[in-house]
């Protein structure tokens, strides 16, 4: 069996070294959008396929067994590239899409869908922010320079906001050092994406603990009819099950 899987994330990760111990042949694609990621134990291409043609094109080519997208839950474009793709080809997928976050009690969340709400959320009013989006979607937030921002994202970003602190790290974090950062810069509102996971869940929990509100925003919805499991296991129990069945002629 010749399996894709469309990479970037804890589960992907996860998914990958389970892989790596079975009879079956395995690649994993990343989009490229971090510098250093973490070294996979099976092989991998890095950068986009061209769109929904190009991406057709690799599975017809490599006589693709079944794709598995374990993309991040906002990578939205690549999500329906894949369904567009595995439709056209005739592809078994599968999509690895993780619990989002729900608040606990205490918490104070202002839901939003997208990120240029979540920067009209912050008001006019001056406040300290800390971002925890991603390097790619700090356009918005450039526009409200009243702010005083702290970003963190894994790599530096191209472009920040005016006078944002910028702290490099990767997941997973700790509560009590997620409480220090918050207390340390004064931070009065957090943003954030629902990706769920663990890796950054800590935050929110320190986050609630403070009471420091966060502007919560909300996945993409995901095509309809698209199969899904909530962990790589399942994934891994998916391929199992079909091994004897997703072969191509």
């Amino acid at each position: 069996m010749n399996i894709l899987l469309l990479g970037g994330t804890t589960e992907a990760s996860a998914l990958a070294r389970t892989l790596a111990g079975q009879p079956w042949q395995a690649t994993l694609s990343l989009a490229g959008r971090t510098r250093e990621p973490v070294p996979q134990p099976i092989p991998c291409r890095v950068g986009g396929f061209g769109g929904v043609a190009g991406l057709a094109a690799y599975l017809r080519e490599n006589r693709v067994d079944a794709l598995v997208d374990a993309t991040h839950p906002f990578a939205a474009q690549m999500i329906r590239h894949a369904a567009a793709a595995a439709a056209e080809t005739g592809t078994p997928l599968l999509r690895i899409d993780r619990p989002a976050w729900t608040p606990r009690e205490g918490a104070v969340w202002h839901r939003v869908a997208t990120m240029q709400e979540a920067a009209d959320a912050l008001g006019l009013a001056p406040r300290r922010v800390l971002l925890t989006v991603g390097q790619k979607d700090l356009g918005p937030f450039t526009a409200a320079p009243q702010h005083a921002y702290v970003v963190r994202s894994i790599d530096p970003p191209a472009a920040p906001p005016p006078g944002a602190l910028v702290l490099t790290a990767r997941g997973p974090f700790l509560e009590a050092d997620e409480r220090a950062l918050l207390q340390e810069h004064r931070i009065e509102v957090m943003v954030s994406k629902n990706a769920g996971g663990t890796a950054t869940a800590a935050k929110l929990a320190a986050a609630t603990d403070l009471g420091v509100p966060v502007v919560m925003v909300e996945r993409p919805v995901l095509p309809a009819g698209l199969a899904t499991v909530a962990t790589a296991a399942e994934a891994f129990d998916w391929l199992a099950r079909h091994a004897g069945t997703l072969r191509r002629e």
